[in-house]
Order: C-alpha cells, then sequence, then structure tokens
C-alpha cells in the first residue's frame, strides 16, 4: 500500500503516464550517500511506489498513480525501465503488490468490489490520517493482469501482503478481528494465522530471506489517551501514522522485538540479503519538521548504531535488495525538477562503507 508518506511534506502531483526508461547519473548520488555508486532512474512522472523484484531478479512490479490512473495501478517493468505494462484490471484503487515465487502468479490489494471509482480520501480536518478502506481484499492474478480471483473475502481491511522466498506462505495486515494485525496464510488462501493481537497498528510485514523471521513495523498506543484516541480513528477506518517503530518476529508470531525506538514515523522495512541487516525508511533525522524521509538500517538483532543510508531532500522509501545484494531499488522525489513526485530507481549498493557507521 502506497501509506501516502510522502504527504508529511508534499502533497500529491498526478503527473502524466508513468514513463519507464532509465537514465543513470552519478549526479543522483547526494554526498553522504557512499553506499552508492551509481543510482538509475527507472520511472520520471506520477507517484510511483512500492517496487518489488521478481525471484529471478530480472523485472519489478509496483504500483502507480498519474493523470490517466488517478487511483493507484498495479504495472510490471523490467529492471533497466524498459518493458513497462499495466497488469491491473478495473477500477478501485490497487496496491501493496508482490510476484509469488516460482509461478507465474502475482497478488496485490484492491478496492474492485466496492465499485470502479476511487474511494474517497480520509477527513483530513482530523489532522494527517492513512484512510483503512474496508473494501481492501487481496486477489491473485496471471501476470498479463488476468484469471483474477480474491484470496481474502473477510470483512474490513485486508492488504500489505508480501510472500516467502518459497512461495508458499503469504504475510499480510488485516482487520478482520477488530484491530489492525499480522496474519499468515497458505498461497491458496487457506490456513489463515494471527501473529499479533497487541492494541494497535502492526503492518508493512515481509520474510527474511530464509523464511524464519519476519519484519514489521507498529504503533502501540500506550496511554489510555492515546489507546481512546487510536480506537476512534479506527472506528472512522483511518490511523493517524505518526509514530512507528521497527520490530521483528518469529514466523510463528513468538519472540517479538522492537528494534527501533525513535519516537518517529519509521516504516517500510526489508532485510539484508544475509538476513542480518534490516534497512527501512523513516523521518528520525528531521525530528523538527517531520518531512524528510531517508533510508537507514539496523541491525537484525538490535545491536548496535543505526546507521543512516541516503541523505536526498525529501522521500526515500520502499527499499529492496536484489538476491546476491549488488542493487538497492527504492522510491525517492530526488531528481523531480522541484515537483512532487516519486519516482523508482536502482543504485548499485556497495557494503563496505557500512562497516563505518553513520549516525543519523
Amino acid at each position: 500500500m502506497n501509506y501516502g508518506l510522502t504527504g508529511l511534506f508534499t502533497g500529491f502531483l498526478l503527473a502524466c503516464l508513468p514513463s519507464a526508461g532509465s537514465a543513470q547519473s552519478d549526479s543522483l548520488i547526494v554526498p553522504g550517500e557512499d553506499h552508492f555508486t551509481a543510482i538509475r532512474q527507472l520511472t520520471f512522472s506520477g507517484e510511483n511506489a512500492e517496487a518489488y523484484l521478481d525471484a529471478a531478479n530480472e523485472r519489478l512490479i509496483f504500483q502507480s498513480a498519474n493523470d490517466s490512473t488517478p487511483c493507484d495501478q498495479i504495472f510490471i517493468m523490467n529492471l533497466d525501465g524498459s518493458g513497462l505494462k499495466k497488469v491491473s484490471k478495473g477500477g478501485g484503487k490497487t496496491t501493496c503488490s508482490y510476484f509469488i515465487p516460482g509461478t507465474n502468479t502475482i497478488l496485490y490489494s484492491s478496492t474492485r468490489s466496492a465499485g470502479s471509482d476511487c474511494p474517497p480520501p480520509p477527513d483530513f480536518r482530523k489532522g494527517y490520517v492513512w484512510p483503512i478502506y474496508p473494501s481492501f481484499d487481496i486477489y491473485l492474478a496471471d501476470e498479463n493482469g488476468n484469471d483474477i480471483r480474491p484470496l481474502t473475502t473477510t470483512p474490513g481491511y485486508d492488504a500489505e501482503a508480501t510472500v516467502s522466498v518459497d512461495g508458499k506462505t503469504i504475510v499480510f495486515t488485516s482487520m478482520r478481528d477488530g484491530d489492525l494485525d499480522i496474519y499468515t496464510m497458505k498461497s491458496d488462501g487457506s490456513d489463515v494465522k494471527r501473529l499479533t493481537s497487541e492494541l494497535g497498528y502492526d503492518g508493512g510485514p515481509f520474510f527474511s530471506h530464509d523464511g524464519t523471521r519476519i519484519i514489521y513495523r507498529a504503533y502501540h498506543p500506550q496511554t489510555e489517551q492515546e489507546k481512546s484516541d487510536y480506537r476512534q480513528l479506527l472506528s472512522e477506518n483511518i490511523i493517524r501514522p505518526m509514530n512507528f517503530e521497527i520490530w521483528i518476529m518469529n514466523a510463528d508470531g513468538t519472540g517479538k522485538k522492537k528494534l527501533t525506538n525513535t519516537g518517529m514515523a519509521s516504516f517500510a522495512p526489508f532485510f539484508s540479503p544475509d538476513d542480518q541487516w534490516v534497512i527501512f525508511s523513516s523521518n528520525m533525522a528531521d525530528p523538527v519538521k517531520k518531512r524528510n524521509f531517508d533510508l537507514f538500517m539496523v541491525r537484525a538483532d538490535g545491536s548496535g548504531e543505526i546507521r543512516r543510508i541516503t541523505f536526498s531532500p525529501g522521500f526515500d522509501g520502499f527499499p529492496m535488495f536484489t538476491r546476491d545484494g549488488k542493487k538497492l531499488i527504492f522510491s525517492s522525489n530526488r531528481n523531480n525538477g522541484g515537483g512532487n513526485s516519486t519516482n523508482v530507481f536502482v543504485a548499485d549498493w556497495t557494503w563496505t562503507p557500512l562497516t563505518k557507521g553513520t549516525k543519523p
């Protein structure tokens, strides 16, 4: 799901169709970004985010909103930006896409069951809030967008799904039991298991490459006022995303551990190829305005300092490493000509500077 965290510092710009291609330049690297040796820009207009690789590390599936598709839709392109095609069919808002390894099947979340129109925006008179559309369900389709079939049909929000490396298990966020919690199910939708139960929003989960752990972001209200506010907003199908931390747990839901304690909005975690580190997006380096999101890394056991990876003004988020660890895919506002568009980038990655350590 494109949570709209870019909206913390800018409004959405609905530009022309998401032109794909590539432009590579060292000038896209900001001083301090010692982990990058080159960056290639893959999209050039609109709002493009949550770009995730197939098992062969050859293609990306992502969501895009623009003039011709004002409501997020799903696209596939090659890792060099070529071969762009739209694969979601029908209307509604369609997000949270992922390839299912070992198949020619994709999954995504969509509000299509509620009609072809875009769902209404949340009531921003309540401050900056995210909508939790109850019409979101998780669907399967083939890689051309055909043979669409629902995986979830329970009342309430079902979204934020990703898949284990072996393609057998899906982890996702659902409101089926009255709160926003993390669940797993088999890739055919059977054997649903609830993994979290503490009051609050547990979401954005990803498996480790070995399938034994899950990384996610969470907000757990602590005071009675926070709990009351959270419950009230949730009853209106909205939440306030101002304070998320990165958590890790075993794949069966045991061993939950908080990896960050930033007091800020930290989200979109993903494991490094060796499962020893977690990369994520956070505004922790901008504690006053809270509008600048960068990428950071923390050890998966929570030890040591958090390392800052990007230094670009605006938004850097939704990171994913290639399996060989040589490239990092992410979404960013960099190189948008001063506009508001968010685009997909792929960086050539080097691990060596990581040993130096860079404080936020």
